[in-house]
């Protein structure tokens, strides 16, 4: 009897024991790193754009957990100010959303677009153009960041293009630190590199913007 309380008693502390240490591992894969201090993480590379093609490379949007619902109206559902109606296999009507790169309210989701915060064309040329395939897909349709895809006016985002920080910016003054904060979050996660112009108004924009933290998992 007492041999079995005791086993009993090593056995509940060993899983004690074991909970902490997972925990820890988890935990530690999720990183801190200050606005001012994150620039300099990133590396420095000439960019090449040589071989890209966005439907090839990087395919459309998916439907990840299959539940008819793809990454675009997944990212309208999630961010709507107002809930649109839901049809059919996912078809949306109605609704409204807030583009916080113009500070524009839209109504319905007709006028909207996903964009990438970094775009494909800029992940290729940082170091997507050597992943995998599926990687690359993974990537245009990330949805765990909710700062890798935002909603926002069609206007604004097709402005934006494919450029980088160099040579774009959200047009409303409110949206120069967090745009600047979320581009260099992803660009962390995904492990990117930077040009040099890209790193000069990065440092430029860091500094003209309170500190903050940056809180990052690196992507698999």
């Amino acid at each position: 009897m007492i041999r079995t309380v005791l086993a009993s008693l090593l056995a509940c502390a060993a899983l004690l024991m074991t909970v902490p240490a997972q925990a820890a591992d988890s935990a530690s894969t999720v990183l801190d790193i200050t606005l001012h201090q994150a620039v300099a993480q990133l590396p420095v590379a000439a960019e090449d754009r040589t071989g890209y093609n966005r439907e090839t490379s990087y395919g459309g949007w998916t439907d990840a957990d299959h539940n008819g619902c793809n990454t675009r109206a997944e990212v309208l559902l999630d961010e709507a100010v107002t809930a649109p109606i839901v049809t059919g296999k996912c078809t949306l009507t109605g609704g409204s959303w807030y583009s916080w790169y113009d500070n524009t309210t839209v109504e319905g989701p007709s006028g909207l677009d996903i964009d990438h915060v970094v775009p494909l064309a800029e992940n290729w040329d940082s170091g997507g153009s050597k992943w995998t395939k599926e990687r690359r897909v993974r990537y245009a349709n990330y949805l765990t960041d909710p700062r890798h895809l935002v909603a926002v006016t069609a206007r604004s985002n097709r402005q934006k293009a494919d450029k980088d920080p160099s040579e774009w910016m959200p047009p409303s003054p409110d949206a120069t630190c967090r745009y600047t904060a979320d581009w260099i979050s992803v660009k962390l996660t995904w492990q990117l590199t930077i040009d040099p112009a890209e790193h000069d108004t990065l440092t430029r924009l860091a500094d003209s913007c309170p500190d903050q933290d940056i809180t990052y998992t690196p992507a698999p």
